[in-house]
């Protein structure tokens, strides 16, 4: 029988093989209450299973250092590690234990639920997705304790060498897929998962199809299924007939053709046709992400997210903690600009080392976060400021603020830079004195109101991921209004197109780096509205690049002009469709 699963689409490209289903371990654990005398050995059962988790993490993380594994597996192991050793999750057990007199698999469950239902709470999705992550480590410590560790199955020999995998699971966590490399992966499905969670950016950085937030997946489809996966569309095919396996396999060497000739545009000039060049950068996270961007020839970083450095874990990173972390980036691009963005964590954004000083907002999205929550912890962000400031003498650094509203917090925020110049010299630090310093639009406020911006800061960055969501008023990762989150609204195209147009009449460098700046359906649409710099996730860079070297801007311009004169979405769409 065939049908047809939607999910969340999170790593394009089309995989065809059969199904390879990976179980995962149960949550719904037995409870049942231990004699007195018996505590000691089930807290040395549970301290034993934490401390079999924390090796085999420790192989895992050397092997995805080897040859071949992408940078990201690395650094995502390393959340795992944290969490495992995250008293939350290490001692909280033990303690309930020892106040109930219950067995260590019902103690670990119980501490997971109450983890986990405080992630629920987070607005940010990428920092709220990081629940799964507290339920793969969970997984791992009850495997180690009921002596059942995962392994995946080499069936793929059985089947002959041409035979390719597609793994379908619940959740897989960075771990498991370190394991992809030594079998035929071809693309993964799971039931959980964002397009923000760790399988979606393993997923992009294995450059292999998947889908995620398929819901039931795993119980429908068989083992041995032949499947297609579509990781443009989010589709899963079980069971597909003659006529639509011919036609995936027909599209999936067309897409296999233009990858290959996509690789062709990595040494290029990102030139129109009409010869105007655009800078083409590349977001990321963790300082190893690095590596892709310069193996895919971006023109730099226009944004470093800077809050990993303060997930996972209990106290606060040191300035030299943080300055080693953007050190190493600037000098990995030798002369290429790093954009790095202050501290975009607060209220609800529960970073372990922030705990002590965050508070239960009403209404997060709306509340104390980003520059705000900096100015309200001077210490914090001094010393955020002083590490980058330090950076900034070993490449071309740029400093980025984001979520600023008006004339006020730019002054604040200026006068908290030059307080931290002064400081490192007094120390006798070296940094680059006249570093530039930028500033995010990502609230309507700000994008209708520029004037300071353009005073006095020295580049623009839109985010247009939250300056969508704040000017329709809607959650993005809502599922019941998240239909409603459109790109092409006319309110939105024309707050873009005022920001670049006057930015650029101001002489001001200005980039677009949320979502829409690695969508390739909406480079000839942001070309003619003005913009020159585009920042993404480094796996979409040549597909913007092949956008560019194919338009002309100044015919782009006169369409997008009367574009933006157009208030129906669908139309306005269609427009953007022939552009």
């Amino acid at each position: 029988m065939s049908f047809t699963l939607h999910g969340l689409a999170v790593s394009q490209g089309i995989a065809i093989g059969h199904a390879h289903l990976v179980s995962h371990a149960t949550l719904e654990v037995a409870h049942y209450t231990v004699r007195e005398r018996d505590i000691p050995r089930e807290i040395e059962r549970f301290e034993a299973a934490l401390a079999d988790v924390r090796t085999d993490l420790g192989a895992l993380h050397t092997e995805a250092l080897q040859p071949g594994a992408p940078s990201e597996l690395s650094a995502l192991v390393n959340v795992h590690a944290m969490f495992l050793d995250d008293p939350h999750l290490a001692n909280a057990p033990k303690d309930l234990i020892r106040e109930r007199r219950c067995n260590a698999e019902w103690a670990l469950v119980q501490q997971m639920e109450q983890l986990v239902d405080q992630f629920e709470e987070i607005d940010d999705s990428y920092l709220r997705e990081r629940k799964h992550d507290i339920v793969q480590v969970v997984e791992r410590i009850l495997r180690s304790l009921t002596g059942h560790p995962r392994r995946f199955g080499k069936k793929g020999a059985s089947k002959g060498d041409d035979t390719e995998l597609i793994v379908v699971a619940h959740d897989l966590s960075p771990a498991d897929t370190i394991q992809f490399k030594n079998l035929k992966i071809a693309g993964f499905v799971t039931d959980l998962g964002g397009a923000t969670s760790h399988t979606a950016i393993v997923a992009r950085s294995l450059a292999i199809p998947a889908v995620v937030g398929l819901h039931h997946a795993r119980p429908l489809v068989r083992e041995d299924d032949l499947v297609i996966v579509d990781g443009t569309r989010g589709v899963l095919i079980v069971g597909p007939d003659a006529r639509v396996l011919e036609e995936y396999q027909l599209r999936k060497r067309e897409l296999e053709l233009e990858r290959s000739k996509l690789n062709r545009l990595i040494t290029a000039r990102a030139c129109t046709l009409d010869d105007i060049d655009v800078r083409l950068q590349a977001n990321i996270e963790l300082p190893q992400d690095v590596e892709q961007v310069k193996k895919l020839g971006a023109d730099g970083v226009g944004l470093f997210r800077t809050e990993f450095l303060f997930m996972n874990r209990d106290t606060l990173p040191t300035e030299d903690e943080q300055f080693e972390s953007y050190r190493s980036v600037a000098k990995a691009l030798a002369g290429k600009p790093v954009t790095i963005r202050t501290l975009d964590v607060g209220a609800d954004k529960t970073a372990g080392a922030l705990a002590g000083t965050s508070r239960q907002a009403p209404n997060p999205a709306l509340g104390l976060r980003a520059i705000r929550y900096c100015l309200a912890e001077p210490q914090i962000f001094l010393a955020q400021l002083r590490a980058i400031l330090r950076a900034s003498h070993f490449g071309k650094v740029q400093m980025l603020i984001p979520m600023l509203m008006n004339a006020a917090e730019i002054e604040q925020t200026l006068v908290m830079i030059d307080q931290a110049k002064q400081q490192l010299r007094e120390r006798r630090c070296k940094f680059d004195e006249k570093i530039p310093v930028g500033g995010m639009i990502e609230i309507p406020a700000a994008a209708l109101a520029l004037g300071p911006f353009l005073k006095r800061l020295q580049f623009l960055s839109i985010g247009t991921n939250d300056l969508i969501q704040y000017t329709l008023a809607i959650d993005r990762t809502d599922e019941a209004v998240s239909h409603l989150y459109d790109p092409l609204h006319p309110a939105i195209l024309r707050l873009l197109s005022h920001v670049i147009q006057t930015a650029n009449k101001a002489e001001i460098p200005v980039a677009v780096c949320g979502e829409l700046a690695g969508d390739p359906k909406m480079t000839r649409l942001l070309l003619g509205m003005g913009l020159r710099e585009f920042s993404m996730h480094p796996t979409q860079l040549l597909e913007v690049k092949q956008q560019v070297v194919m338009s002309d801007t100044e015919q782009l311009a006169q369409k997008v002009a009367r574009l933006l004169r157009l208030d129906e979405a669908e139309r306005i769409s269609e427009q953007v469709e022939r552009l």
